[in-house]
């Protein structure tokens, strides 16, 4: 386990990603659309309060729409594809879709989205402020975003410094924070990106990042891609309120109980860390809190009930059900 580790520097692996998706394309997709009132009907916590509210949370349309088939994200599930190249989109997508009829006409808008569609729309991600119903999120790019940890390093013997490795490149608030903090006492901070000249370093596994106390987790394109595995270590999340939000509902966390909490313009970030570096319970609590957010992501089941009942509700509001 200790070399797979190294070698995929604590991340999901794409290529065993890949090849179980290809895998499953031989798999007919009228095998998943026979079952699908039976999974539905079987899931024991189908009127769970917590189900509910993350189905109405993902998808937040209430009245009714019509699709049109001349818009240009618009396209019958039975012709979604993978001709643009965001293979790993198509997949994600794709593995809900194929419960449900092909002839259905869907819209995909498939990235690092930070607008709300003028259409109802199956995203990866939205932003969190105003009304973002046309935005119906799915878990997209799981195999990047959804990487969770088993951090065996008590919080007594982490290192009492803050560490980010990542792509800086094109990021706003990523260079806005390297500006202000690369070389602070406090910080282990490195750019592991290609157009590094500032402050390119080596990449660091996450195994070593788990060394740390404090994890950076500042938001790139979107929402930060390293904050589900943080939040599932015994290390704190340090960041600004977030923006956007993806499967992992980033607009439910609360400041200083899920996350250490700092402002838009980073300038009492020092103060924060050494606050939770002398008030170390106060830290652990975070931590703990943290770990129980995540835990709800663990049940796939229950993960592929709320999936398809979104997808579902999507269909159903434009008559297509």
């Amino acid at each position: 386990m200790g070399i797979l580790y190294n070698i995929r520097s604590g991340h999901n692996v794409k290529l065993f990603y890949f090849i179980k998706n290809y895998a499953e394309m031989l798999i007919p997709s009228c095998f998943f659309r026979a079952r699908r009132r039976r999974v539905l009907s079987r899931f024991k916590d189908a009127d769970d309060a917590e189900v509910a509210d993350r189905i109405n949370y993902y998808c937040k349309l209430a009245a009714p729409y019509t699709l049109s088939a001349k818009d240009s994200h618009t396209t019958p599930i039975g012709r979604v594809s993978h001709s643009g190249g965001a293979s790993v989109y198509f997949f994600d997508t794709r593995r809900w879709l194929r419960w449900f009829p092909s002839r259905a006409l869907v819209a995909c808008h498939w990235g690092d989205v930070t607008y709300v569609p003028d259409r109802p729309a199956f995203v990866k991600s939205r932003p969190i402020a105003g009304d973002n119903a046309c935005s119906v999120l799915l878990n997209l790019d799981r195999v990047r975003h959804f990487t969770f940890v088993h951090d065996t390093i008590a919080w007594e013997d982490k290192s009492d410094k803050v560490v980010f490795r990542g792509k800086i490149h094109g990021k706003e608030k990523r260079t806005r924070f390297f500006e202000m903090y690369y070389g602070n006492c406090l910080c282990d901070l490195g750019d592991t990106g290609r157009h590094a000249p500032r402050w390119g370093t080596v990449k660091m596994t996450i195994r070593e990042q788990l060394g740390f106390k404090f994890i950076i987790a500042l938001e790139g394109n979107d929402v930060a891609s390293n904050l589900k595995w943080v939040m599932s270590s015994n290390s704190v999340a340090v960041m600004p309120v977030p923006e956007y939000e993806t499967w992992f509902m980033e607009g439910r966390l609360i400041p200083n109980y899920h996350y250490v909490a700092i402002k838009r313009d980073f300038s009492d970030f020092e103060e924060r860390i050494r606050y939770y570096i002398d008030h170390p319970e106060e830290a652990k609590e975070i931590v703990r809190h943290a770990n129980e957010y995540v835990a709800r992501f663990f049940n796939k089941s229950r993960e592929r009930y709320i999936s398809l009942r979104v997808v579902e509700r999507y269909l159903r509001l434009s008559s297509q059900l």
